[in-house]
């Protein structure tokens, strides 16, 4: 039992280290140069306000909802990506839902890019629509 208490924690650890928690301005800038701003009409300070309030800029945030999980800066649901765990979900992104908690935010992008493409568009994020849907969003660009 220790041993597994052990590698579990040695883990949690190891995520830990390729996580990382952005700055708004970094990742505001990073979005911009990626091709996320302005994609499908959302702009970059959207997609920074939808971090924001999804996972704090935290690349390692994983949420649970019961019989699905979010993960990563944009808290992508397992229905998105495969999880091992998560019944009927599609992997539209075709991508482990793992590799969206490391502190290369590039496929998190790409299947973020695949989320807004469907007809919910960037609605499908509920802190989006609670928290930056008809906002004054400047706040997230401001000084960067």
């Amino acid at each position: 039992m220790k041993v597994f208490l052990c590698l579990g924690l040695l883990l949690c650890m190891y995520l830990s280290l390729e996580a990382k928690v952005y700055s708004r301005c970094e990742l505001y800038r990073l979005l911009k140069q990626s091709g996320l701003a302005g994609y499908r009409g959302y702009s970059a300070v959207n997609w920074t306000c939808l971090a924001f309030y999804e996972s704090n800029y935290n690349t390692a945030a994983v949420n649970n909802n019961g019989p699905s999980r979010d993960y990563g800066i944009f808290q992508i649901n397992s229905k998105w990506c495969n999880d091992g765990r998560t019944a009927g979900a599609v992997n539209a992104c075709n991508i482990s839902c793992q590799s969206l908690l490391n502190d290369n935010i590039y496929d998190d992008i790409e299947c973020a890019k695949r989320v807004v493409r469907d007809p919910n568009g960037i609605s499908a994020w509920v802190a989006w629509k609670n928290h930056c849907k008809d906002k004054n969003l400047s706040r997230f660009s401001a000084g960067c």
